[in-house]
C-alpha cells in the first residue's frame, strides 16, 4: 500500500510524484464513508460524523488531484438526525440517474445533491425522501445497515434491530417487502444480485433470501458458540459464490461458500485485535481488504481458497494508521483506491 513517496527525491517518473497516501482530518470522529462511483465525480467521498447527540453532520469531500488537497464543500455538508450507521453513493456509473446518497439511523434518507455551479441551483444537498418502514407505531426499530441494490438502483435493503429486513422501491417511496429475518437484531445486509439478499445478526446466523420465495430463507453459516453475534456481511460481486462476515469482538473474518453451507471455505487470522470491516476487492474475485482495533488494514489473495495453507494464509499487503480502523471502502470505479476512516481522519490510499 506504500507510504507517501518522498518529495525530495529526484525522480522524474510521474509515478513517484504522486503520493499514494492522501489524509483529510474531520472536525469530528469519523464512522460511515462511502465512496462516490459516478464517472464525472473522481475521489469524492461522503463521510459522516459520531456524535453522541441528535444533531450530526455529514460532509462531502473531493480530492483534488492538482495539489493533493481533500477538500470539503461547505456548500454540500449538512446536519443529520443521529449519526448515519451506513452511508452509500447512488450505484450509477455513467452518471443516468440523479446524484443521489443514502444514509440510515433512525430511519432511511435519500438525499439529492445539486453539485453543479449553475446559476439556477445553487450547490447543495436537500432531503428527497424520508422512509419509515414502521408506518403503525411512533417507535421506529433503528437500522444498523443498508445496501443499494446495483443491479436494480431503484431497491434498497434495510435491516433493523427489530429482527426485520425491508426492501424499499425509492422510486415509488414504498416498501417492497418486509420480513422478519432473524431471531435477533439484524446487524447488516447485502445484495448478491437483483432480487436476492444476505443478511447477518446477533442469532449467529447468515442467511440467504430470494424474494421469489420469501417464505423461506437458507443458513449459510452458523457462529460455533451459540450468542456470537455476526456484525459486517460482504457478499463478493465479482464471484457471488463467495461472501464474508465478521464475528462481534473478534480477530478473524470468515469466508464462505454458498455451495458448501456451515462450513467455511477459509478463516483469516492474521489481525491482531478486533475486526470492524471488510472490502471484496470490486475488479478481482479473489482479493479481499480487511481492517480493525489494531490499526491494520490487510489484503489478502484468497486465489487458494479451499486448499490448505501450512499455518494459515498470510495477507499479501499490510498497512498501519494512526488508530482502530473502524471504515473501510474499496472503489469500484477506481479499483486502486481503497479509503479507510480512523478517529477524525479519513485516508485514501492507493493498492
Amino acid at each position: 500500500m506504500g507510504a507517501s513517496s518522498d518529495p525530495n527525491q529526484d525522480g522524474s517518473d510521474e509515478q513517484q510524484k504522486r503520493s499514494e497516501i492522501y489524509t483529510y482530518e474531520a472536525p469530528w470522529h469519523i464512522y460511515a464513508m462511502n465512496w462516490s462511483v459516478r464517472r464525472d465525480k473522481k475521489y469524492r467521498l461522503a463521510i459522516a460524523s459520531l456524535l453522541e447527540q441528535y444533531p450530526n453532520r455529514v460532509e462531502i469531500v473531493q480530492l483534488d488531484d492538482s495539489n493533493g488537497e481533500i477538500r470539503s464543500d461547505p456548500n454540500l455538508s449538512f446536519e443529520h438526525p443521529y449519526p448515519p450507521t451506513k452511508a452509500i453513493f447512488i450505484p450509477d456509473k455513467d452518471c443516468h440517474r440523479p446524484d443521489l446518497l443514502a444514509t440510515s439511523s433512525d430511519f432511511l434518507r435519500v438525499w439529492r445533491i445539486a453539485d453543479t455551479d449553475a446559476e439556477s441551483s445553487p450547490r447543495a444537498v436537500e432531503l428527497k425522501s424520508l422512509l419509515n418502514g414502521n408506518k403503525n407505531s411512533e417507535y421506529c426499530g433503528p437500522l444498523t445497515s443498508f445496501d443499494w441494490n446495483e443491479a436494480e438502483p431503484r431497491r434498497i435493503g434495510t435491516s433493523s434491530i427489530d429482527t426485520t429486513c425491508t426492501i424499499w422501491d425509492i422510486e415509488k417511496e414504498t416498501v417492497d417487502t418486509q420480513l422478519i429475518a432473524h431471531d435477533k437484531e439484524v446487524y447488516d445486509i447485502a445484495w448478491g444480485g437483483v432480487g436476492v439478499f444476505a443478511s447477518v445478526s446477533a442469532d449467529g446466523s447468515v442467511r440467504v433470501f430470494d424474494l421469489r420465495d420469501k417464505e423461506h430463507s437458507t443458513i449459510i453459516y452458523e457462529s460455533s458458540e451459540p450468542d456470537t453475534p455476526l456484525v459486517r456481511l460482504g457478499w463478493n460481486k465479482q464471484d457471488p459464490r463467495y461472501m464474508a462476515t465478521i464475528i462481534m469482538d473478534s480477530a478473524k473474518v470468515v469466508v464462505l461458500d454458498i455451495r458448501f453451507p456451515t462450513l467455511p471455505v477459509v478463516e483469516l487470522q492474521r489481525h491482531q485485535a478486533s475486526v470492524n470491516a471488510i472490502a471484496w476487492a470490486p475488479h478481482s474475485s479473489c482479493h479481499i481488504c480487511t481492517a480493525g482495533d489494531d490499526s491494520q488494514a490487510l489484503i489478502w489473495d484468497l486465489s487458494s481458497m479451499g486448499q490448505p495453507v501450512e499455518g494459515g494464509l498470510d495477507p499479501i499487503l499490510a498497512y498501519t494508521a494512526g488508530a482502530e480502523i473502524e471504515q473501510l471502502q474499496w472503489s469500484s470505479s477506481q479499483p486502486d483506491w481503497v479509503a479507510i476512516a480512523f478517529s477524525t481522519k479519513l485516508q485514501i490510499l492507493r493498492v
